[in-house]
């Protein structure tokens, strides 16, 4: 602005000799750790009688009920007229007219989720800055007169942030991170299509932090229990003999979610000193690939992805002002 208001009296006689000292590039490498733990137990037991003239009982009709009875015959035609997914064991017999048939629910299931995300970008001072690696999937959205139109949600490995630095040693941030993914468990189905939910983990905050310092600026750790139990009055209340009668389901999901951010200063290098990810994947041969079952082989005299020494020495190099120079981020191994 003075320079504008100097030429504006001496036009083509104002040298400009002032710099904006340091670095003014901002890298910016977030964490988003997550662990999920499910334990799912399930016992069930459901019986059903069928006699003479349609006449039939069932107990414990969560499992199957007697709506399924398309018709009377004998116990293994009506087998395979009840059994639905959520039943693990079937047993009858039937004798002339008379059919018993037994249904047990039957389930131990132990699910372990783990999820990595570790994108990095960077930023000019002051300008903000956006990554997206994940895609978008349609949603249908319906319209008059019967119309649907098309609309994109995005999803993936997601980051926003606009740095600020303070001086030659802090950087303001502004970062929003994001990791969302497809969920076809809670799915939603309208009109012939099938939208999926999305899985969320977000958190949008300011900090100040000093280069190379890591701060964790979110988290969460969740215990859900849930118990549930179905069972017929009286007998369902019996000791031993009474879990024939009853229906119980156990679930608990725990879940530790930490998101950790950490700022450097940062100075470009000439390319031919840079190093790719892919510089180290080498194509296996037909021999390699159909009868060794190899997807890859070592290249370059070194294994795959490791660094030359070079190169470990300029990701390596700091300046006095303790910015990163050259070289930064992973090779994928």
């Amino acid at each position: 602005r003075a320079l504008s208001i100097a030429e504006a009296y001496a036009p083509k006689k104002v040298i400009n000799s002032m710099q904006v000292g340091g670095v003014q590039q901002v890298m910016l490498e977030v964490r988003v750790a997550e662990m999920n733990r499910s334990l799912i137990r399930r016992l069930g037991i459901n019986f059903n009688y069928m006699g003479p003239d349609n006449f039939g009982i069932s107990l414990l009709a969560n499992l199957t009920n007697l709506n399924k009875f398309t018709q009377v015959g004998p116990a293994a035609t009506l087998i395979d007229q009840t059994v639905t997914q959520s039943i693990s064991g079937v047993f009858g017999f039937g004798t002339g007219s008379l059919s018993w048939t037994g249904y047990v629910d039957a389930l131990k299931e132990e699910d372990l989720v783990k999820v990595l995300a570790k994108p990095t970008l960077v930023a000019l001072n002051g300008q903000e800055a956006a990554f997206l690696a994940g895609g978008e999937f349609p949603i249908p959205v319906p319209q008059a007169f019967g119309l649907v139109t098309i609309q994109f949600k995005k999803f993936g490995v997601g980051l926003v942030f606009t740095p600020n630095i303070m001086n030659s040693k802090h950087i303001s941030l502004n970062v929003a991170p994001e990791v969302s993914e497809l969920d076809f468990t809670n799915a939603l189905r309208t009109q012939g299509f099938t939208v999926p939910a999305i899985t969320t983990r977000r958190a949008t905050t300011t900090i100040e932090l000093a280069d190379g310092q890591s701060f964790a600026i979110g988290g969460l750790m969740r215990d859900n229990v849930r118990e549930s139990v179905k069972k017929f009055p009286l007998l369902g209340e019996l000791p031993i003999i009474g879990a024939l009668f009853r229906s119980s389901s156990f679930q608990k999901d725990e879940s530790e979610l930490l998101i950790i951010v950490t700022p450097h200063l940062v100075k470009p290098l000439d390319m031919t000193a840079q190093t790719l990810p892919t510089d180290y994947y080498v194509e296996p041969n037909d021999f390699e690939f159909y009868l060794l079952g190899f997807s890859e082989k070592g290249g370059f005299g070194g294994k795959t992805g490791q660094r030359s020494p070079a190169a470990e020495v300029l990701s390596n190099r700091v300046t006095k002002l303790s910015a990163m120079e050259g070289q930064v981020g992973h090779i994928v191994p």
